[in-house]
């Protein structure tokens, strides 16, 4: 039993260490690690690598986990009993300030989500949490929509913080944090700002 114990303890250092590498190199840049960068940064053979890990998909998976992880303990929900412009703003620099610190692991998602299903569910995950945060931090205003309309409406305000627009923001327009998060702003209240609205006849 103890020599289980030891085998299973190993594994799992193993594994925390090569998720640990692999979060390292692309936070320092290298937004696509080959396995011999990701265990050398790990100080482990590229056998225990593999023996670990089935291939780079499960590794994609479980470093999208670990990440997903960071993100809730990081997490401090705005107060829904905020005036609405305040929710705004508060909800618009909580996610500029994620953006910024999830950016390298963003860019190096776009290299390989083509060929990746493990990364393209992982960006559904992310997407389908700002959707829930939306729903629920601006309930008061969505409450009166019929539920078609106000999913259209919160899935535009969700795509209005997430890193598509983001990228578009700081790479394509090469917009400053601070200009970008206040672009972010301005759209999110402009299509809340429909659900005061009445709907047309």
């Amino acid at each position: 039993m103890t020599v289980t114990d030891g085998r299973v303890a190993r594994a799992e250092r193993t594994r925390h260490a090569v998720i640990e590498a692999h979060i390292a190199l692309i936070e320092a840049g290298e937004l696509k690690p080959t396995g011999a960068q990701i265990a050398a940064r790990a100080g482990v053979s590229l056998r225990a690598l593999w023996a670990n890990f089935n291939d780079l998909e499960t590794l994609f998976e479980e470093t999208g986990t670990e990440l997903l992880r960071r993100q809730d303990t990081a997490f401090a929900p705005v107060p829904v009993d905020l005036p609405l412009d305040e929710r705004i703003d508060a909800f618009c620099r909580q996610r500029a300030e994620l953006l910024e610190r999830m950016a390298p692991f963003a860019r190096a998602s776009a290299v390989r989500a083509p060929q990746s299903k493990r990364i393209q569910r992982n960006r559904l995950r992310h997407i389908a949490r700002v959707v829930n945060e939306v729903d629920e931090l601006f309930a008061a205003e969505l409450a009166a929509l019929d539920p078609s309309r106000r999913a259209t409406l919160v899935r535009s305000v969700a795509v209005a913080s997430t890193w598509a627009s983001w990228v578009a923001l700081r790479d394509v327009l090469d917009l400053p944090v601070a200009e970008a998060a206040e672009l972010m702003t301005h759209t999110v209240t402009a299509l809340l700002s429909e659900a005061r609205q009445p709907t047309s006849c």
